[in-house]
């Protein structure tokens, strides 16, 4: 509910710097709530961006008053290991070295790395190193990002 009121807000604001939203979220950390806007933008996100965006929202935020809590409004980076949600996380990782973690163990484990080859509303497919497909439902993923080896 908060969520999705805060990202109709805040799209005109990430469109005129040219950014885009990752994610909104609305949680209670350690007693108190936060409000968080996850934002991107091609060669990645400086603090004078998030700067700039939390200026602007957090005027928008005070003129419509619309979250019944006190909170705390941040906008940042969503780094590099964030979890794949929406359309264009998906998108943008078509190709890339994925990992999967499942609730449950499916073939003897619960964690899978491969290549995104394609995914739907209801599944996820990668390639492994040995080239074979893996397709994991997604009602069965925990986690899954990009992998990156250090």
């Amino acid at each position: 509910m908060y969520e999705e009121k805060t990202e109709r807000l805040i799209l005109p604001v990430l469109e005129k710097n040219q950014f885009e939203l990752v994610d909104v979220e609305y949680v209670k950390e350690g007693g108190s709530w936060y409000l968080r806007a996850y934002i991107e933008k091609e060669g990645g996100i400086t603090v004078d961006d998030c700067e700039t965006v939390a200026r602007e929202m957090n005027e928008l935020l005070d003129k419509e008053d619309f979250v019944e809590d006190s909170y705390i409004f941040e906008v940042s980076s969503p780094g590099l290991l964030r979890p794949l949600k929406k359309e264009k996380d998906y998108i943008r990782n078509m190709g890339k070295l994925i990992e999967i973690r499942t609730y449950r163990v499916i073939d003897h484990k619960k964690e899978f790395q491969g290549f995104l080859k394609a995914y739907d509303k209801d599944s996820v497919t990668i390639i492994d190193e040995n080239e074979q497909d893996i397709v994991i439902a997604r009602k069965e993923i925990a986690l899954i990002r990009q992998a990156f080896t250090f």
